[in-house]
């Protein structure tokens, strides 16, 4: 089905049964509910961030234990937030975040593998494409430098690959 289909759909709904079938969406799916609270309350978006930032945090640097760093969990963590709140100053922030927890993680543990760093080096990219597009770059400046100064140390390539994205997006 596509959009044509489903707006014919709709339509043939009385504005009654639209409210019913959005709230049973709303009753029924996670993400519904976040978009709709999203929409309706600043406060939820802020609390949303949290607790994405939170997810990435216990993914790399839980408070007990070691991270299991599965780069999957945490990569869906920032689309499934670009999802319900699209693209904005916190989706850069999220993403950016990602990178830097990403950096603790090695920074805590020890080298990682290529792999690894080639999901933080796409991240840290995207998020300055993000922030490029919402004008938002010095805004961000400082996190990025010191993304690309904790990285010093780190093999693989990464803190040259990081040096040269940075480089990039910042005269």
């Amino acid at each position: 089905m596509g959009i044509r289909d489903l707006k014919s759909f709709l339509s043939s709904k009385t504005e009654k049964e639209l409210i019913e079938e959005i709230s049973g969406l709303y009753r029924h799916f996670k993400n519904v509910r976040d978009f709709y609270d999203v929409q309706l309350s600043q406060d939820h978006a802020v609390d949303l961030l949290k607790q994405h930032k939170k997810i990435l945090k216990d993914e790399f640097l839980p408070q007990r234990g070691f991270g299991d760093a599965r780069l999957s969990v945490a990569r869906k963590t920032v689309m499934d937030y670009k999802k319900i709140v699209g693209l904005n100053e916190n989706l850069a922030d999220l993403a950016l975040y990602y990178v830097e927890i990403g950096v603790q993680y090695t920074n805590t543990y020890g080298d990682i593998d290529e792999p690894f760093y080639n999901s933080m080096e796409t991240m840290f990219e995207q998020a300055l494409k993000w922030m490029k597009q919402l004008n938002l770059l010095a805004s961000f400046q400082s996190r990025a430098e010191k993304i690309c100064a904790e990285t010093e140390n780190i093999g693989w390539g990464f803190h040259d690959m990081l040096g040269q994205i940075y480089s990039d997006y910042f005269d």
